[in-house]
């Protein structure tokens, strides 16, 4: 591998060929082409993948209906990522970053959008009054872990998984530094649980959703092929033993196997 010099001023390569994929990765943000989403009935609209991100709001959601609230029903939409889908107007009039999951709560007047996973997480928490502690200490920790998660996370997706998973070559640099920041992570996931049910404690919160969702399903091996075995994940036993018990919550595998429709 020849060694990369770094321009003065960094240009896109093969912008004209790459641009074509409406989908693909571009240094601009913004619409990409003209979109008409559907919009259901229900008073929440979630525009979602059944990513580590966007599986989140579907457990969220399910979790609400187990605790007995009537008003979270939902329509739940795909959006192809591989095929650009988040790029349409509509999506970006949502969320302009471009990114699932994205949610439109229509009870609202106007309606009102909401982006970002531990955005929607809050938001709904707050909205209907469950998953998050009232008192200071319990909001205020369940804060702090939900943030951990939405700033650790990419240091595991876009870096551990893309150079182990998804890179086009094997580069022994990148691959060491995210796993070794991995593994220093469920290190950090498994001291805390060592004496305690849940993240935060003996209550079950936002902030196990948004981590689960993330850590619980890279324990279980259900991200990147071959991950697991590689992270040694058998060796956070706390962790391991929390991932399970949160797998086996219904709400959990009702968010799961939650049917998205066609946008088309």
């Amino acid at each position: 591998m020849s060694e990369y010099t770094v321009p003065a001023v960094w240009t896109w390569e093969n912008e004209a060929e790459e641009s074509k994929n409406l989908g693909g990765n571009r240094p601009t943000a913004g619409s990409r082409f003209e979109q008409t989403l559907p919009v259901g009935d229900a008073d929440l609209q979630l525009y979602s993948l059944g990513t580590p991100n966007g599986i989140k709001i579907p457990i969220m959601l399910e979790e609400l209906k187990a605790l007995g609230v009537s008003e979270v029903e939902y329509d739940l939409f795909l959006i192809n990522i591989g095929k650009g889908d988040q790029f349409g107007t509509d999506f970006v009039k949502i969320n302009p970053n471009s990114k699932i999951p994205a949610l439109v709560d229509q009870s609202q007047e106007p309606a009102l959008r909401i982006f970002e996973s531990g955005s929607i997480l809050l938001y709904l928490a707050e909205k209907f009054g469950h998953l998050i502690p009232t008192d200071i200490h319990g909001r205020t920790e369940t804060l702090n872990w939900l943030f951990w998660q939405i700033g650790s996370g990419p240091y595991v997706g876009g870096g551990f998984g893309h150079f182990f998973n998804y890179a086009p070559e094997k580069m022994k640099y990148p691959i060491d530094r995210f796993t070794m920041e991995t593994k220093r992570q469920l290190d950090l996931l498994d001291k805390t649980l060592a004496d305690r049910e849940f993240i935060t404690g003996d209550t079950y919160t936002i902030a196990d959703i948004a981590i689960w969702s993330w850590y619980g399903r890279l324990v279980l091996g259900e991200l990147y092929t071959g991950s697991a075995e590689f992270l040694d994940v058998d060796s956070y036993t706390n962790v391991m033993e929390w991932a399970k018990r949160i797998n086996e919550r219904p709400a959990v595998q009702k968010g799961l196997a939650a049917e998205y429709k066609a946008i088309d």
